[in-house]
């Protein structure tokens, strides 16, 4: 069974979030919702999640896929943390995957060097921060090995469809895309 881990942070974009957890755990996904912070964190728009963990109590180390939403500061506030980046690193070097939406393409792989030589996507106007990358105008979802990058809140079921099709197969993934109408 595959495993992923959704890292928020206050100011979190939390339908850019739960958007793709809900898909990922609908396709039998274990899926935990990770905060930088308290357990307990305010989304951009107000709304209050509750994470499964905090970053202090994870280890990342069975990650099938680290994805990391948008959202201001959320986004900030995830690509200043650490452990976040030592375990989007350590995930990439075991051949897994690494997803990212909105601005956390810029912010959180893009500023940190993950997407030199790669074919991505950001939020437009955060690309000034996507170091080193391919960007891929008007694309709504890119997946270049094992980063897959999305523009922003629109694309988050099609994000949590293209990550359902890597990790669990392309049937689940048109199963899935059947039953909640996309």
């Amino acid at each position: 069974m595959a495993k992923a881990y959704a890292i928020i942070a206050d100011g979190t974009e939390e339908v850019e979030c739960l958007g793709v957890v809900d898909v990922l755990r609908r396709a039998g996904v274990t899926t935990e919702i990770v905060s930088v912070g308290e357990l307990t964190v305010k989304s951009s728009h107000g709304v209050v999640i509750t994470a499964d963990r905090t970053i202090a109590e994870t280890d990342f180390s069975d990650a099938d896929l680290i994805f990391t939403p948008g959202g201001m500061p959320g986004t900030s506030n995830i690509a200043a943390c650490e452990k976040v980046i030592a375990a989007i690193e350590q995930t990439l070097a075991r051949g897994k995957y690494v997803a990212a939406i909105c601005a956390a393409p810029a912010l959180v792989l893009g500023a940190n060097g993950f997407l030199r030589g790669k074919s991505a996507i950001c939020f437009p106007g955060f690309e000034k921060h996507m170091n080193g990358a391919d960007i891929s105008t008007g694309a709504r979802v890119v997946t270049d090995g094992q980063i897959i990058t999305a523009r922003g809140l629109g694309c988050t079921l099609e994000l949590g469809l293209a990550l359902v099709g890597l990790l669990v197969g392309e049937d689940k993934a048109a199963q899935i895309k059947e039953k909640i109408q996309f």
